[in-house]
Parts: structure tokens; sequence; C-alpha cells
């Protein structure tokens, strides 16, 4: 099922449940899942000023800034990344930043005159302009980030759990571009994460396992809660065996080609046990084994997992004609010990943390 169809038309459940109204309980909901807590509470942080931002001489003026979810709720405590940008380009054509911070509500000590404040809250975030005066204390700003929470899960069939290993989801902006494209918000996430974003409508993709078994879906995230959705996929997890009677074990060095029913394939391994998830429907599993070719056709379905023999007295004449040629291979796992890469990201720039670039809170998830 490609493209955007209403919820109540599409082939799957998909179960939603937003969170709590805004306030001490929405915000203790959101502190019970581990990924919103990523820093202890660091309020009125200054973690970094750009050296040579303050003009000698100048009086600085403190500026205190606080985020919320909603324009009702309460500061944020905590997973906040905040930037302070020059509006004036500099000789690279990019905005200067000045000073950043990271953890709850942020002061900032800066010269008299305009800035551009970012604040973001994993992959939600808002700008605002701020004029520092001269003389005179300025007062608190408050920034209202207008953002919620997204949770994803999935099933196969009607109550089969599918192994957080085999499932992956990303999420699109619902909107889709002149290029006939969608933005990507995040890929690759894990079922059972929450995702900060700002409140919307969203596309999401999810994939279980890595052959066709994928569902889309809109969801709507409701600023200061916490949006909750399970999707149904229709498929199940499928192992084949290469046997010479029924029942038997399964004989190594064989090449599999799995074919839809129109005969086009959608997997291929090299194995005695391949295991594969496949969406819903009618196949054929074509078998090689020292150049002899055997085949069954099977049916898929939804969350009935199972095994497929395939018997070496239902050998075929030649080689089906649409049978791959090519195989994958098995991915290799890295060498124990390898050093990873530990070096800390460079700070964004301004031009970056723009709505639809993917950047700002990257590391808050």
């Amino acid at each position: 099922m490609l493209g955007i169809l209403p919820l109540a038309r599409m082939a799957f459940a998909l179960v939603l449940a937003a969170s709590l109204p805004f306030g001490a309980g929405a915000q203790d909901a959101f502190k019970e899942f581990k990924q919103l807590d990523t820093t202890a509470k660091m309020p009125k942080l200054n973690a970094f000023i750009a050296p040579g931002s303050a003009p000698q001489g100048v009086a600085l003026q403190e500026v205190e800034i606080d985020a919320k979810l909603t324009a009702d709720g309460e500061p944020l405590e905590d997973g906040l990344s905040w930037y302070v940008f020059s509006p004036i380009a500099g000789a690279d054509g990019k905005l200067p930043l000045v000073a950043s911070a990271r953890g709850g509500s942020a002061a900032f000590q800066l010269a008299p005159g305009d800035y551009l404040v970012n604040v973001s809250f994993g992959r939600a975030g808002v700008t605002r302009k701020v004029n520092v005066p001269d003389s005179g204390k300025l007062d608190k700003q408050v920034m209202v980030l207008d953002a919620g929470g997204l949770l994803l899960n999935a099933i196969s069939g009607s109550d089969v759990r599918i192994r957080p290993d085999q499932l992956r989801f990303s999420i699109y902006s619902s909107e889709v571009r002149d290029d006939g494209e969608r933005g990507l918000v995040t890929a690759d996430v894990s079922p059972n994460t929450v995702v900060r974003l700002n409140a919307g409508t969203y596309h999401i993709v999810s994939e279980y396992g890595d052959v066709n078994a994928v569902i889309r879906a809109d969801i709507q995230v409701e600023a200061g809660g916490l949006t909750e959705a399970t999707i149904q996929h229709r498929a199940a997890q499928i192992t084949f065996k290469l046997v010479s009677e029924a029942g038997g074990e399964a004989i190594a060095d064989t090449a599999w080609s799995i074919l839809t029913a129109a005969g086009d394939s959608v997997g291929e391994s090299v194995s005695a046990f391949p295991t594969m998830v496949l969406a819903e429907g009618e196949y054929s599993a074509v078998a090689r084994n020292k150049d002899k070719i055997y085949q069954r056709d099977f049916k898929v379905e939804a969350g009935k997992n199972t095994d497929v023999e395939v018997l070496m007295k239902n050998e075929q004449p030649q080689e089906p004609a649409s049978a791959a040629t090519t195989l994958q291979q098995e991915p290799q796992p890295s060498a124990a010990g390898e050093p990873q890469n530990s070096a800390p990201a460079p700070l964004p720039s301004y031009e970056q943390l723009l709505p639809g670039n993917g950047t700002a809170g990257a590391d808050a998830d």
C-alpha cells in the first residue's frame, strides 16, 4: 500500500493513544521514558560562549530563557539544546554562533543588540529574535516549542509481537515536495523509543525484516502529549529447508531465490536455513544445490510464522528464467575491540537548525 490514505481506509490496524493534557501529570509521564532524560537537571547553564563575541568595555546583560512544550505548560527542566546566533552573517555567509547551552532553562550574558535564539527538544525546535537593551533588565523570555512525543511499535497479524531487532521506523514530513519526495525527519527509529517532534502530522514507514513487509501511515502528534501508535503488519517469518524427505535434515550449500506469484525475485540467500520476513501473499521457493533446481509454491498468512520444506524430488527440468543469478552475502560483523570514533560532533550552524534539516537536537533522542 503506497501513498497517503485516510486512516479509516488503510488495510492495517493503527492504534493511537494521546497522553494526558499537558501539565505536571504529563511532565511526569514524559519522564517515565528513559529516552527523554538525557542529562541531569542543568538550569541556567552557560556551556559555551564564543571568544570575542562580546566587545571590550561593553556591559553585558543577563538573558534568562525558559522553554515549554505548550503555552500553559511548565518550563522544561532537561533535554534542551540552546543556540544563540548573531543576525549579521559573517564573511563565510553564515550566522556566527555566539553562545550555546544544554540542560533546562538557560541564562546567557550578552552584549546589547539583536540575536536569534534557537531551542530544540529532540527533533522539535523553535527560533525567536531577542533584543537585548542597552540598559535596564530584560524580562525573562519564554519560548513555546508546541511539541510532543511519538512512540511507535508494531505487531504481525492480529497479536504476534515482532522482535525489536526486526523492526525499524522512518519518520517523514506529511507534505510532498515538488520532486515528489517527502522530507526525512529521522530514520532507523527503534520500537518503544520516544521521538520528540513538533506538533503536526507525520508520515510513518514501518519496515518488518528487510524484504517486502512495509506499511505506511499518517499519524498526528499532539502538543504536550505522548502519542503511542501500534501498526499491524500483514506478514510472517518463513524459514526454508531443502530436504530429501519430509521432516528430514536441511541440506547445506543451498542457494535460494524467493519469487512472487508474478515471478519477481524478492529475496535471495545462501544458507541451509534461510529465514525471511515476507508480506502476505503467494510465492515460489527455488532452491539450487549441486547444479540441480528444486521448487515449491507456498502461501504466507499474516502472523503465521512457519517452515517451508522443499523436497529434492521436486526437481525442475531447468532453471526458471526469473530466478535471480546474484546472491546477497551475509554482512560481516565488526572485529571485536575495534576502536570507535568518539570525537564530539561539531556545533551546528543556524542554517542546519532550520526546520526540515533534521540537525537540531539530534543527540537528544
